[in-house]
């Protein structure tokens, strides 16, 4: 079961409950720990293997958290704008996916240098998840993008983040050429 966009296992199902033991990782990583009886979560089932593909991948396993800087929009729609650590936001592109709280959302622009990414919020999503009562200043869970985080490995030379790579993961010829790439 995903909390908050954490994937957990259900140790002990309830008639309207459900028990789940969270790892240090997961405590320390994510939001879960910070909650309180009867704050409001994002609950989502896991996919069946097999069952039908929906939106990006999410995985359940946060990458760490952001926060809400900046909300704008007064119609119907909202702009929310977030910072993160640098790394994290290196793996967020424009028109690319994030998870935040769990949530599937599209990115609108984002600026490693600055760690700083913002993304939309239709109706549906404010009236149907926790995402639509975030006030600036608040910490969101963060997943970023799967697909991102391999790209970035199979670009790094040998396996690691290699120490020559320029901040952010930028890739140049001669970084290449030093990776024995080219």
């Amino acid at each position: 079961m995903a909390v908050m966009g954490a994937c957990l296992t259900v140790t002990g199902p309830g008639r309207n409950t459900f028990l789940a033991e969270m790892m240090e990782e997961t405590v320390n990583r994510t939001k879960l720990g910070r909650l309180k009886p009867g704050d409001p979560v994002n609950l989502e089932r896991a996919l069946p293997l097999g069952g039908r593909l929906d939106g990006h991948l999410v995985t359940g396993h946060i990458d760490g958290l952001c926060t809400v800087t900046r909300i704008e929009g007064s119609g119907r729609t909202r702009l929310l704008s977030l910072t993160a650590e640098k790394q994290l936001v290196s793996l967020i592109v424009p028109k690319g996916s994030v998870a935040l709280d769990g949530v599937s959302l599209t990115v609108i622009d984002a600026e490693p240098g600055r760690g700083f990414f913002s993304v939309g919020l239709i109706p549906e999503t404010m009236g149907n998840t926790t995402l639509g009562g975030l006030s600036e200043g608040k910490s969101v869970n963060l997943e970023t993008d799967l697909i991102a985080k391999y790209v970035r490995r199979f670009l790094s030379f040998g396996g690691k983040e290699n120490q020559e790579t320029p901040p952010g993961g930028e890739i140049s010829w001669d970084t290449l050429r030093k990776g024995g790439w080219i």
